[in-house]
């Protein structure tokens, strides 16, 4: 992809998502992923109803009248976005292809963070780490997260969640919002993401697409795995063939309800042909 291509291709996602976290998501980001808690602002002198609880001693005793320590919430977070950049993200029936989805959710959060002055990160992962770009404010860093959403070519196609998971919490010592974009075919990170999730405000937003659900019945094709490049040839006429495909699907989407439910982490499901407007407001507000 030349620049003047990449660069369009960037300037319509900016205009597409901005409006969106602007009109829509700015007060429900805002609403619902609260700060760290309360820092220490000033004294003041002590009024009537004030909280004797906030009396500070040390200044009463100086000035030998009451005052009290003033505490405001302490706005500023940082997000972070990991996303799955395996084989298995280039795929699409409809008009987009999964990868194109998780771009423009991962622009909406991303723009809804920098509304409310916080700092945004990305990790984009396989069953590697293929990039990291540290937390920074700004539309200028937005925008270079999105670039590398667009033409980042990974080295590997295969997926491993937990790798991505243990490379987060090395990197992340102090609480993060955190945004696990990927289609979750892959196991194994149950225990990653119950440690992961105890540190962290953890939601993971499945992007899939229909077809992936039920092998259709088009006779014998070739196939290709997308994240090992193996082709076969499969009998999709085989009621066993297609019922052992939706069974190990199935298991799939199971294993990642299960392991974010158990971990205390959120969960939302976006299909490619549905709005991810929707889904985005209904979990904040649910969140709320």
């Amino acid at each position: 992809m030349d620049t003047k291509e990449l660069l369009k291709k960037v300037r319509k996602i900016e205009i597409k998502t901005r409006r969106l976290s602007d009109h829509i998501f700015g007060g429900e980001y805002h609403s619902t992923f609260k700060g760290r808690g309360m820092t220490f602002s000033e004294v003041r002198q002590y009024q009537f109803g004030d909280d004797v609880r906030n009396i500070d001693w040390n200044v009463t005793a100086r000035y030998n009248e009451p005052y009290i320590k003033v505490f405001e919430e302490e706005r500023e977070l940082t997000m972070m976005l990991m996303v799955d950049v395996s084989g298995s993200e280039m795929f699409g029936t409809n008009q987009q292809f999964k990868n194109e989805v998780v771009t423009e959710i991962a622009a909406t959060l991303a723009f809804s963070a920098t509304q409310n002055n916080d700092k945004i990160g990305l990790i984009l992962f396989s069953d590697q780490v293929e990039l990291f770009i540290p937390p920074k404010k700004g539309r200028s860093h937005v925008l270079r997260i999105i670039r590398e959403l667009i033409e980042f070519q990974p080295e590997s196609k295969q997926t491993n969640v937990a790798e991505a998971l243990r490379f987060l919490s090395s990197v992340m010592k102090k609480k993060a919002i955190v945004f696990l974009l990927s289609d979750f075919i892959a196991d194994d990170y149950h225990h990653t993401m119950k440690i992961v999730a105890g540190k962290h405000d953890v939601t993971g937003i499945r992007v899939y697409d229909a077809r992936e659900e039920d092998m259709p019945n088009l006779g014998v094709v070739q196939m290709q795995d997308e994240e090992t490049g193996e082709l076969m040839l499969v009998n999709t006429s085989s009621k066993k063939v297609r019922q052992n495909y939706a069974k190990f699907y199935r298991e799939k989407v199971d294993y990642y309800k299960d392991s974010f439910n158990k971990s205390g982490a959120g969960s939302m499901d976006c299909r490619v042909d549905e709005s991810y407007v929707k889904k985005l407001l209904g979990y904040f507000k649910r969140r709320g």
